[in-house]
């Protein structure tokens, strides 16, 4: 049985505490106090309290460690092992610092998730990301920790969301330059290199995007170290997966045009491109526009790079020993592509980044 306790706080008024103490075995197994400003009030709330904890198993769950969910969150960022990205911490700690970062994890339901999920400002392919990692802290709280934190709150949070549309997948870009935005683009990285030596070398680098498909990042990390020119094959570190990233590190081909534009490179630095990929990021935008290019992003390389290797009359499996992608379902979107040949068959720009006496040119070409 509760206790109500009458004292006076120091502005004078009085509190009434109610206390409950649950004993087992002559031992305390459970203590709960809350101070209300009037008499009824506590007793009302003792006897709710007395008659949930009659539940059974409501002492254990009541007794269990209920954290703020900001407070899991940064516990399940330090105590992972494998490191987290940036794109995931960023979110993370977005979710940190949101009003629902700071609820009891007991307190957070469906309702809640969902409640959070559209106060987001964000196109629903970012809604899906969010939920999806939050989802990860989810599916590791109770049973690393015994955090009340409920994962089928969050798979019917994640479901309705879904089916109210404010959550989707990301949209597969198919944009695609033409020769004559590309010969632009060139030309406009060529102009600023011949001014500043010391710039990034965008013209290698754009032209690498296509003939190798690689991501900004990786191109920005691929070291010399990890080329191997007899085999005509870069290893290519942390490649982006989605659910292996840090420590993914996976051998993939290099097109011969590839692998000539990275003998062209001089050796200053460990990695073949030792730019910061921020930077070539931003410098791409600006060039396109002032170019007046719209809608057209460094990534797109890779997807034209893809393109192209089809259009070569490359299988599938070729292909993706090129791109590194583990599955071919998403290759799938490429297969329509009819077999037109390869339209940057002597294109002008890879004698200019690549000349043929600057190192030895690769090997034959791709076969199917």
């Amino acid at each position: 049985m509760g206790t109500i306790t009458q004292r006076q706080r120091k502005d004078g008024s009085i509190g009434y505490t109610a206390q409950i103490r649950l004993k087992r075995d002559g031992a305390v197994v459970y203590t709960e106090a809350k101070t209300f400003d009037r008499r009824p009030a506590a007793a009302s709330w003792l006897e709710k309290r007395e008659r949930e904890l009659a539940q059974p198993g409501a002492i254990e769950a009541a007794a269990q460690d209920d954290p703020l969910l900001r407070e899991v969150i940064a516990k399940a960022i330090k105590e992972s092992v494998k490191e987290i990205g940036r794109t995931k911490a960023q979110v993370l700690n977005t979710i940190a610092e949101s009003p629902i970062g700071g609820m009891r994890c007991s307190k957070i339901g469906s309702p809640e998730l969902v409640s959070f999920a559209r106060s987001l400002d964000v196109k629903p392919q970012t809604v899906g990301n969010y939920m999806a990692h939050l989802a990860s802290i989810f599916s590791i709280a109770r049973p690393a920790w015994g955090y009340p934190l409920n994962e089928q709150a969050m798979a019917d949070a994640r479901k309705v969301l879904t089916k109210l549309g404010a959550t989707s997948r990301s949209k597969q870009r198919d944009r695609r330059p033409t020769m004559e935005e590309i010969d632009k683009v060139m030309e406009h990285f060529g102009q600023i290199r011949s001014k500043r030596i010391d710039s990034n070398p965008m013209q290698a680098i754009t032209a690498f995007a296509i003939f190798s498909t690689r991501r900004l990042d990786e191109m920005c990390r691929i070291t010399w170290a990890d080329l191997d020119i007899e085999g005509s094959r870069i290893m290519v570190r942390d490649m982006k997966h989605p659910g292996e990233k840090i420590g993914n590190d996976q051998w993939c081909d290099l097109p011969p045009e590839a692998l000539r534009i990275i003998l062209a490179q001089p050796r200053k630095d460990a990695r073949i491109f030792p730019a910061n990929s921020d930077a070539v990021s931003a410098a791409f935008t600006r060039a396109c526009k002032l170019l007046e290019i719209g809608n057209l992003h460094l990534h797109d390389m890779r997807h034209e790079g893809t393109s192209r290797l089809f259009e070569m009359g490359l299988s599938i499996p070729r292909v993706a020993a090129v791109t590194g992608h583990r599955s071919w379902t998403s290759l799938k979107r490429y297969t329509h592509l009819r077999h037109i040949g390869d339209r940057f068959a002597g294109w002008k720009w890879l004698d200019i980044v690549a000349p043929p006496d600057s190192a030895t040119v690769a090997r034959s070409p791709l076969v199917a």
